[in-house]
């Protein structure tokens, strides 16, 4: 499907994306797992840019998360290399992602991440900060319970300062101390490999999203099916709440 084929299509403004299924790819075809997670890193570049081309304003991906640390150290130091590989290139290429308009996020905690990750982390955020086409969230080292958790800590801060009575916290204070700070709650989440869970993921922003699950598996997933996530999104009637 090209983006004109779209334009009669309600896109969702933010998309969230499990990235599952990469290890099993891997397994069925008596491979590594991490070449499984390689597979699925050249996909999300793929969606990245297809995204971008048929106009969502913002993807988050979850690519690592808090609970990720109990895999096997071979396969944890495999996804940080391709985690280092996707920055670097991100910055080589920065002349044509300022074409794109692609701004990058990183949402999880930076503590415990490698200090080079961190600092490359920092150098790409600030790089893309004015570029508002397409935003590109990194979920690693993310969780959503800790993210509300630090999201609370924030405000209890304020609270403790005396800038914030108890019961005047809202709703808006939360959002405005996540991560995902300042961007749209995601109207649509997709999650391939069979698996019909959250697994900690945007737990606070997805309250109203709509859901797409397939048995595709991550590296298996192209944008003819993020199309037809799309197309399915479009038909849901989402009432919030309402009649």
């Amino acid at each position: 499907m090209t983006k004109e084929n779209l334009e009669n299509i309600n896109l969702p403004r933010h998309i969230g994306i499990i990235m599952d299924g990469n290890g099993r790819w891997a397994k069925q075809r008596g491979l590594k797992r991490s070449e499984g997670h390689k597979a699925g890193a050249q996909v999300f570049r793929n969606i990245c840019n297809y995204a971008e081309d048929i106009g969502i304003e913002c993807l988050t991906f979850y690519a690592f998360s808090t609970e990720n640390w109990k895999r096997p150290a071979e396969e944890i130091n495999a996804i940080m290399n391709l985690f280092r590989d996707y920055l670097m290139e991100a910055q080589e290429k920065e002349e044509e992602n300022e074409e794109k308009g692609m701004r990058i996020r990183y949402i999880g905690e930076r503590s415990g991440l490698p200090e080079d990750i961190v600092g490359m982390i920092e150098q790409l955020e600030s790089l893309s900060a004015e570029k508002h086409k397409i935003t590109v969230n990194l979920a690693v080292n993310y969780g959503g319970r800790d993210e509300i958790i630090h999201a609370v800590k924030k405000i209890a801060k304020r609270v403790e300062a005396g800038e914030l009575k108890p019961e005047d916290i809202t709703q808006e204070d939360i959002d405005g101390n996540l991560f995902t700070a300042g961007l749209p709650d995601p109207d649509l989440i997709i999650r391939p490999s069979g698996e019909y869970r959250l697994s900690n993921f945007l737990i606070w922003q997805s309250a109203y999203s709509e859901f797409w699950f397939s048995n595709i598996l991550w590296p298996d997933f192209t944008p003819d099916d993020l199309d037809k996530a799309i197309i399915d999104y479009s038909k849901r009637n989402r009432r919030f709440g309402g009649v």
